[in-house]
């Protein structure tokens, strides 16, 4: 018999002032009923929606990326998993347009 872990999902202070306040509202309600929960039970594979690892050699790099586009425009949820079996956490740094996501999550690592 499989047992499932849950991770528990920590969004870094300033998405909730800064991001999520800024998103078209659809997105916000996405945000906490549909994207926190898909994170909290299959990080590594977004239940097959897109996201990828950002690049090792880079300044984001152990962060991966949930890619959500709404209305021709492209958005990035920018997360670290914490996979430790004391731990098992995932760090939501950022929600923002494609480019500005990786900017803020850079500066909240």
């Amino acid at each position: 018999m499989d047992i499932l872990s849950e991770f528990f999902v920590k969004v870094h202070h300033q998405v909730g002032k800064q991001d999520i306040p800024n998103l078209p509202e659809q997105l916000q309600e996405d945000f906490e009923n549909i994207f926190k929960k898909i994170l909290k039970v299959d990080p590594y594979n977004r239940r097959g929606l897109k996201g990828h690892d950002l690049d090792p050699r880079r300044e984001l790099a152990g962060c991966k990326t949930f890619d959500i586009y709404y209305l021709g425009d492209a958005y990035r949820i920018v997360y670290k998993i914490n996979d430790l079996p004391k731990v098992m956490r995932v760090d939501v740094l950022s929600f923002d347009f494609h480019d500005s996501a990786y900017d803020k999550a850079a500066d909240r690592i």
